[in-house]
């Protein structure tokens, strides 16, 4: 039986009046892929950037397996992450870079080969970071994720930049990831692809949770997860201009 390994609870993020996220509830477990989705902006990044102790929230809590990313002892081991392609130094080779990251965090060595044959980065391990395209610095950012041998893995729009066959072959990785037991989270806007993938989906726009569910169960109406997040975000774009409405007729009374 699946157990929630993250658990977010009324998770909410403000950069002065701007509220990037708010009173965000969900979870992800254990042996389910959980897709996360939402157009571009909605709070998809800042939500994980919290779960991984990258920013304080402004309130609200985010835990893996009960508790702070922060306080678990050996957190590399537990979650591997991508939320950002941009951190591998240039002049590196993709073989250096994952070298130095397992040495600075107390990982095996003899992890970095396996990870690059494991993400399809053994034919360019050698070669300088600088010169890689978006989708080759997308399979060294998940061989980095990937050298702890983690429980859980949290990724933010992990197929950008991949070629058809790469997504292709992530959607597999992830499945088989998950089958063994292991969590899932991972962040798109592309709804049509992860609906080929998620088993859970959290759907969120303009910083506000708006469903949760099983994909089956967000679909059970027939239509496509797209068609469904198109919905809900009408209706509640309509919700708001309604109370928006109702409040400045209250004041103006």
């Amino acid at each position: 039986m699946s157990h929630t390994a993250i658990e977010i609870h009324g998770l909410g993020k403000r950069f002065g009046a701007f509220a990037a996220v708010t009173d965000a509830t969900f979870g992800a477990a254990a042996g389910r892929v959980t897709g996360f989705l939402g157009p571009n902006g909605a709070g998809k990044t800042t939500t994980l950037r919290i779960l991984l102790g990258l920013m304080r929230p402004s309130a609200g809590t985010a835990l893996v397996h009960g508790k702070p990313y922060r306080d678990h002892p050996h957190p590399a081991r537990l979650i591997g992450a991508v939320v950002d392609i941009a951190g591998a130094h240039p002049r590196m080779t993709a073989r250096q870079h994952l070298r130095t990251y397992s040495a600075l965090s107390g990982l095996s060595p003899a992890r970095v080969d396996a990870v690059l044959e494991q993400t399809g980065a053994t034919a360019f391990a050698d070669r300088r970071i600088g010169a890689f395209s978006t989708g080759m610095r997308q399979r060294l950012a998940l061989a980095t994720a990937l050298l702890g041998d983690p429980e859980i893995l949290v990724l933010d729009e992990p197929s950008n930049g991949l070629d058809p066959a790469g997504i292709v072959w992530l959607r597999t990785f992830l499945r088989h990831f998950a089958a063994s037991g292991r969590t899932v989270l991972v962040s798109s806007h592309v709804l049509g692809e992860v609906e080929q993938t998620a088993d859970d989906v959290v759907l969120i726009d303009r910083g506000r949770v708006t469903r949760t569910g099983t994909l089956a169960e967000i679909r059970s109406s027939g239509d496509s997860l797209e068609d469904v997040f198109l919905r809900a975000t009408h209706e509640d774009a309509t919700q708001e201009a309604t109370q928006v409405r109702a409040t400045q007729e209250g004041v103006s009374q």
